[in-house]
């Protein structure tokens, strides 16, 4: 009797694992997949990471863009055509070293290069 009991076992598992393999391998290939939606080289978190860069980049651009019009502004100000009368005595002044008794005069040492 136990040697026909054991016998009956064999195929019983052989079938039961027959119908299990569809199974795993469904939730393996699963697993992989989904890691890699969120870990991989263009899944979720390098997705959130570019994001932030692209964020980074746009504040930047508009910093240095801003300070480009401030620029262009005061040079349009110098143009032969329009030549603002306070730019062109700020400009004389800085140029001859001198100012007005009731400017605020910041002295710098130059360094030997300048």
């Amino acid at each position: 009797m136990i040697l026909s009991e054991s016998m009956a076992i064999g195929p019983i598992l052989k079938r039961r694992a027959r119908h299990a393999i569809a199974p795993i391998l469904g939730a393996l290939l699963l697993g992989y997949f989904s890691y890699y939606a969120v870990e991989g080289e263009r899944g979720l978190l390098a997705y959130l990471s570019l994001t932030q860069e692209l964020r980074k980049a746009t504040i930047t651009r508009d910093l240095i863009h801003g300070e480009w019009e401030a620029l262009d502004k005061r040079v349009g100000l110098l143009r032969p055509g329009s030549i603002d009368p306070d730019m062109l005595e700020e400009r004389a002044l800085l140029m001859m070293g001198l100012g007005h008794p009731d400017d605020v005069v910041v002295m710098l040492q130059r360094s030997p290069a300048d």
